[in-house]
């Protein structure tokens, strides 16, 4: 079955002189236009597509990629407005995706950049987006475990950190007091779920937890160590500033990798530091 808005992957049924024509199943072709076929396109291969509709609202194949697809969040741009129907965005592709009034959660500005959300309206089989994103997140309770390694979109800056939006299904937050660096506004994170609240929402760390980051911090403690001729100064006693500075991380995760190296006798820890054996 043909997922509108999204990827997929279709046979070539026959070739014309404008392009061809795909299998898109119960008896459905789509067209792709010849721009977007391969050099020597063959009848019978397989070709990856995104299947959207064209301005007369006929299913249409191209190899470009959207921004966003249908069931995910994304940041776009106000191409357009038009009075009676809504704003038109930017998605990185020929016809752009309409945002209606109805949708808006606050009245849309040409050139302005919005977080929607795409999906399919099923009654008129057209993709369309919102602004009003709080009702496509948290529908379903999240099934992740403690650690789980998460995509997150990070969408606000607020008082205690960063809102953002957990692999296209749930609502998020990343706490500030535990970041080292700031995430950017519009930036896909790969986090971890710290805690998963009652009403679904998901406290998010961006540490590895599960010691992946303890091990890369442990490696730049071994570069430097060979950089200085087996020594270094750094210890579990050093300012959390220092080692910021020089590990990019906190005091706390440093501390981890030094116990990490000590316990597998990859160092030695001296009154001046620590060693290579």
């Amino acid at each position: 079955m043909i997922k509108i808005g999204q990827y997929n992957k279709l046979k070539i049924n026959r070739l014309t002189d404008f392009g061809a024509y795909l299998d898109g199943g119960n008896g459905v072709e789509i067209l792709i236009p010849s721009r977007y076929l391969p050099d020597v396109p063959e009848i019978g291969s397989e070709i990856d597509v995104f299947v959207y509709t064209d301005s007369e609202d006929r299913l249409i194949a191209t190899t470009e990629h959207p921004y966003i697809q249908v069931g995910q969040f994304g940041f776009l741009r106000v191409a357009d407005i038009h009075p009676r129907v809504g704003a038109f965005m930017d998605w990185g592709l020929p016809k752009d995706l309409l945002c209606p009034f109805n949708e808006q959660r606050d009245k849309m500005v040409r050139d302005n950049i919005y977080l929607v959300y795409a999906y399919l309206d099923y009654s008129t089989k057209r993709i369309v987006a919102s602004s009003k994103i709080e009702k496509f997140l948290g529908n379903t309770y999240p099934e992740y475990n403690l650690r789980d390694c998460v995509q997150a979109l990070v969408y606000q800056r607020t008082d205690i950190g960063y809102k953002a939006i957990v692999d296209n299904l749930f609502s998020g937050m990343i706490y500030t007091d535990e970041l080292i660096d700031h995430p950017e506004i519009g930036s896909t994170v790969r986090a971890f779920v710290k805690k998963i609240r009652e009403d679904g929402k998901i406290d998010l760390t961006l540490k590895d937890t599960n010691g992946e980051r303890a091990h890369q911090i442990a490696d730049k403690i071994i570069d430097l160590l060979h950089k200085n001729g087996g020594h270094s100064g750094f210890c579990d006693k050093s300012s959390p500033e220092e080692i910021a500075k020089t590990f990019a991380c906190s005091k706390k995760d440093f501390k981890k990798a030094l116990g990490y190296l000590y316990k597998s006798k990859k160092i030695i820890l001296t009154e001046t530091g620590i060693t290579l054996p």
